[in-house]
């Protein structure tokens, strides 16, 4: 592992036993929070904004929450900020501009309320902001699978095409989620273990070769804090979608 690398876990499981290790710890990094609050807002922040705050929180919460199964630290807590920043917005838009639905739209329209206009339920500001946190993973996720020789192009192609197939991945997947060792190896080496892996969830190990690539992805979203995509996955390993 790295020099810097392993000086940065070294400090990360201080901070986990010792308050005082986390504060100076993140004292450190406040221009690494402020730019990724900045970055997320697409404006400076100063340290007396709210979400600067909420960034502060999220990085502490990464602080906690962290393992060698989600990745590089930093990339892991930027993920945290965005996300927190994301709920902060969606709680802000709920408790603006509340307004009685029975109210009249106007003076001139007494006859039709507010509720007669609102067609549409969706909320597109956090229809955006979802999309935007999205657009952020898949780009993190992408320059991950760089370094295990996995071009983001070739998932789709690889992905299983046969509802079979597809149930021994999940399969492969739910086992490795269930056994850590596993994950480490394959953040470790950049190698799926894929002889213990068809061995312990008794699939073939041909189907997995096949699918090497789809898997990668797959395991990388399961252990990394791809929050948003990583929701989907396991709704599909529960059986809740086929795609």
């Amino acid at each position: 592992m790295d020099p810097n690398a392993q000086q940065m876990i070294m400090r990360i499981n201080q901070a986990k036993k010792d308050s005082k290790q986390a504060d100076k710890f993140i004292q450190d990094y406040i221009p690494f929070i402020k730019a990724e609050t900045s970055r997320f807002l697409k404006h400076t922040v100063t340290e007396s904004d709210d979400e600067f705050s909420i960034a502060m929180f999220a990085f502490y919460e990464a602080i906690k929450s962290y393992s060698l199964l989600k990745g590089t630290f930093l990339k892991f807590a930027s993920l945290q900020i965005q996300h927190r920043l994301i709920d902060y917005y969606r709680k802000e838009k709920r408790n603006q501009g509340h307004i009685s639905l029975d109210a009249p739209v106007s003076n001139d329209t007494k006859d039709i309320s507010v509720a007669d206009t609102l067609e549409d339920k969706s909320n597109p500001y956090e229809e955006i902001e979802i999309r935007e946190a999205t657009k952020q993973e898949i780009a993190h996720l992408s320059a991950q699978l760089q370094s295990f020789g996995v071009p983001f192009t070739d998932i789709a192609e690889n992905a299983p095409q046969q509802k079979k197939t597809l149930a021994v991945c999940q399969q492969a997947v739910r086992y490795a989620r269930n056994h850590p060792e596993l994950l480490e190896e394959f953040l470790r080496t950049k190698k799926i273990p894929l002889a213990k892996l068809s061995a312990g969830a008794q699939v073939e190990r041909k189907t997995l070769e096949r699918h090497r690539r789809y898997l990668v992805a797959v395991l990388l979203i399961c252990t990394n804090g791809y929050e948003i995509m990583r929701n989907h996955i396991v709704q599909v390993l529960k059986g809740g979608g086929n795609s």
